[in-house]
């Protein structure tokens, strides 16, 4: 059990590692190749590459609950998520994006303890609090009171993929991560060719050479590679404990810019990166119970 946990917590933090890029690579690839192709399009290009691995691997059809949770987490993590984030770069700066984004485990722990049957405990609750509630006084810091369609669009963003997240999460215990990003993927592809043939021009041609690397790293590692170690990090580790790495993210994404855009970086997020790391190392340690052990434990003690 002790073996699967840190197991879950090493892939959980290589998935946010990598999804850390994600908003970087999608500020340096928007001016080139436009909203549609990088929010959508990414979708499509991958769906061709786990279309090849599928029939080399002969997987077999999920049944038509696992469909039905595979259309949740196509709906937050392939089509709302890259659309949203992709819309909001537009206009915001990564660091921005980072910040509102932070409030993930929040909204992936609330979905986990309706979707994934875990409670919990309170020393979870208080070191999520503690850490939302950092990263929120950093963005009043940064001036980010008033809320602009980009930050309503992360918003919306962030509460379809922590439902996605609890949602795959749960369904790779029984199917397989990568098996649950793929067919989400190959589900949601279709609904997306259209809108990118029409958005494709001869001008992408003219892009430069880190925005076509951009677009191939959201293309291949934020929208599959990425979610293939995040959910089998949460199926072996706990949705919601191997959630709380999430408060990781805003600050990677941060320094990911300072590298990539040559955006500043102070000492107060350096400290406040510290804080958030006590609270998700507190955190990743609290204890974890499923409905149905609470729900057991309840009749045994009336009777």
């Amino acid at each position: 059990m002790e073996n699967n946990i840190k197991r879950g917590m090493l892939l959980g933090f290589i998935g946010i590692l990598c999804f850390s890029l994600t908003l970087p690579a999608t500020s340096i690839a928007v001016p080139y190749f436009g909203a549609a192709i990088v929010g959508l399009g990414r979708t499509v290009i991958a769906a061709i590459m786990i279309s090849i691995i599928f029939i080399i691997k002969k997987e077999s059809l999920p049944n038509k609950k696992q469909f039905k949770s595979l259309g949740i987490v196509a709906v937050g993590a392939v089509l709302a998520f890259p659309l949203l984030t992709t819309f909001a770069m537009k206009s915001l700066p990564v660091s921005h994006g980072a910040i509102e984004l932070a409030l993930l485990p929040l909204a992936t722990a609330g979905f986990a303890m309706w979707r994934g049957g875990e409670r919990p405990s309170r020393r979870y609750w208080i070191a999520s609090i503690i850490g939302a509630v950092t990263v929120l006084l950093y963005a009043v810091y940064l001036g980010l009171g008033q809320l602009q369609k980009g930050d309503i669009a992360l918003i919306v963003a962030v509460l379809l993929l922590g439902l996605s997240y609890a949602e795959g999460g749960k369904l790779s215990r029984e199917l397989g991560s990568w098996q649950v990003i793929g067919w989400a993927i190959l589900i949601g592809s279709p609904f997306f060719i259209i809108p990118v043939g029409l958005n494709i021009s001869v001008d992408m041609l003219q892009a430069p050479i880190e925005a076509w690397i951009s677009l191939f790293y959201l293309s291949v590692v934020s929208q599959f590679l990425a979610y293939v170690a995040w959910y089998g990090g949460m199926s072996l580790g706990g949705i919601a404990r191997v959630g709380q790495i999430q408060y990781l993210q805003p600050f990677l994404m941060i320094g990911f810019s300072v590298l990539f855009l040559g955006e500043s970086i102070t000492w107060l997020t350096i400290v406040l990166a510290i804080v958030v790391v006590i609270c998700v190392i507190i955190g990743k340690n609290a204890p974890v119970i499923k409905k149905e052990s609470h729900h057991k434990n309840s009749v045994l003690r009336s009777r």
